[in-house]
């Protein structure tokens, strides 16, 4: 088991980022074992064949070669500094790696797991290895991922926002309730359950705890406690069934929401689940801003949404009349 403790200063300074370099890189790692992990319906088929064309075109295979099954170079996905990161801040600090640490920290991974690719090795062992495995990433995530990305956001966005919520009005002991099975809050300490000998203790020296959800690390949780990352944990995002969802048949029971509030209409009650802004929702579900905003007023007229200022965002949660209607669709 791993635990970190916590003091009243890491309670201050514990605080949510996004990473879209972690998700390429898992999403990487998907994509060159397919059947490892199910990926959303569709992805592989959509997906596959550009990536097996960047493995042939491109040196995407000497960044594939930066992780092993426990851990991988950190200078290709490094911490974020909050939940505005982008993939040109990622991008940029790749690029910015000294030669010196990329060295070191590929040795580490290649004495892990040897690499024989002659091709490979030329990229890993030569004095262009930061600028060329940075560009081959660039061009994955603009061939593979880019398209996606605001949907993927939307969903850890709005993670972010129900567990801020939780903390919020409960404490972290709530935020972190159903963060994931192997996470816990437990006497003054977050305590995530792995398959270490006893039990391994990690102060965060006041600097707070790293909290990152994800969409391509479940059915996982990841952590890093090693600089240069701060402490960390990288959970799955609540909501990425809607991932799963998208191409699925609609059910008996959504059909008959549908048919009474309309498909669109239907798809946006059951998502509120937890509050959510009209950006959020228009990126997790896939559907035009203007659309969502029109349908969004039309439910706050029938009496099934709340809309609430949050800082800068609007946010739309169910009423009691919406969960109920949303309740009574669900098979009993």
């Amino acid at each position: 088991m791993l635990r970190f403790e916590v003091n009243t200063d890491d309670l201050l300074h514990s605080r949510f980022a996004l990473s879209p370099a972690f998700e390429l890189c898992n999403a990487l790692r998907l994509l060159e074992r397919p059947t490892r992990r199910q990926l959303p319906s569709g992805w592989a088929d959509r997906l596959l064949p550009a990536f097996q064309e960047l493995r042939r075109g491109t040196d995407l295979d000497a960044a594939l070669a930066l992780h092993t099954p426990a851990f991988g170079a950190d200078f290709v996905a490094q911490p974020p500094a909050g939940l505005a990161q982008s993939w040109a801040d990622d991008l940029a600090a790749i690029r910015a790696t000294p030669l010196a640490q990329a060295r070191h920290e590929i040795a580490r991974v290649l004495a892990a797991q040897p690499v024989t690719d002659p091709r490979v090795l030329e990229v890993l062992q030569g004095p262009e290895v930061v600028a060329r495995v940075a560009e081959a990433l660039d061009l994955a995530w603009h061939t593979l991922l880019a398209r996606d990305w605001p949907q993927l956001r939307a969903i850890c966005e709005r993670d972010v926002v129900h567990r801020a919520g939780l903390l919020g009005r409960s404490g972290w002991a709530a935020a972190l309730d159903g963060l994931h099975p192997q996470v816990r809050w437990r006497d003054g300490g977050v305590e995530v359950l792995r398959r270490l000998s006893g039990t391994h203790t990690v102060g965060l020296g006041g600097e707070g705890l790293l909290l990152i959800p994800s969409v391509f690390v479940w059915p996982r949780v990841a952590t890093h406690q090693e600089d240069p990352w701060p402490r960390t944990v990288i959970y799955p995002a609540r909501g990425i069934s809607a991932l799963w969802e998208a191409a699925a048949p609609p059910s008996g029971a959504e059909d008959s929401l549908a048919d009474l509030l309309g498909p669109s209409r239907a798809r946006l009650l059951a998502a509120l689940e937890s509050p959510a802004s009209t950006s959020q929702l228009a990126g997790s579900l896939g559907l035009a801003v203007g659309a969502v905003g029109d349908h969004l007023a039309v439910l706050r007229r029938a009496g099934l949404l709340h809309r609430a200022r949050s800082g800068r965002s609007v946010l739309y949660s169910r009423t009691p009349l919406g969960d109920a209607l949303v309740g009574a669709q669900q098979p009993q």
